[in-house]
């Protein structure tokens, strides 16, 4: 017997949104974590440059939440397109229309058409930090260490 618990949990986030019916975010698959975004208009992204696709959505999340838009997985292994600044960010204030920024890194056009599922939609929740200066930071095992520090394998 599969116990997948994960399909059965459920919370739920009101969001308002504006759009026509066809552009609202929607999760292509049970359990999935991102919502499928569309483009609202025919679009070209030039082999190697990037574009600004509109998804005729404007969305209200509410206070403590943020969307993030990350790449299609599909799109970027099959045709070298991603979401040039991933994620990118929705605060729960911005009341503008979904825009994602595409590039395409692959040597060929890539062509969109309207409705094409473009990016993932995210909505997660989020802390507020309370920065506090100091001196010095307290010890860690890592400490310094960064880009490649943990090796390879």
């Amino acid at each position: 017997m599969t116990l997948d618990y994960a399909l059965h949990m459920t919370e739920t986030v009101p969001v308002l949104i504006v759009c026509d019916e066809s552009m609202v975010p929607i999760y292509a698959k049970p359990g999935d974590a991102g919502a499928d975004l569309r483009a609202s208009h025919d679009a070209v992204v030039p082999a190697g440059d990037r574009v600004l696709v509109k998804t005729g959505c404007s969305l209200a999340l509410p206070g403590g939440y943020v969307g993030l838009v990350h790449p299609r997985s599909g799109l970027a292994l099959n045709h070298g397109i991603t979401v040039l600044n991933s994620p990118g960010t929705i605060d729960a204030g911005y009341r503008g229309e979904i825009m994602v920024t595409l590039f395409n890194s692959s040597k060929e056009d890539f062509h969109i058409s309207l409705g094409d599922r473009i990016a993932q939609l995210l909505i997660q929740q989020v802390s507020k930090a309370d920065f506090v200066r100091v001196e010095k930071l307290p010890q860690s095992d890592r400490g310094e260490s960064g880009y490649g520090s943990s090796g390879k394998k």
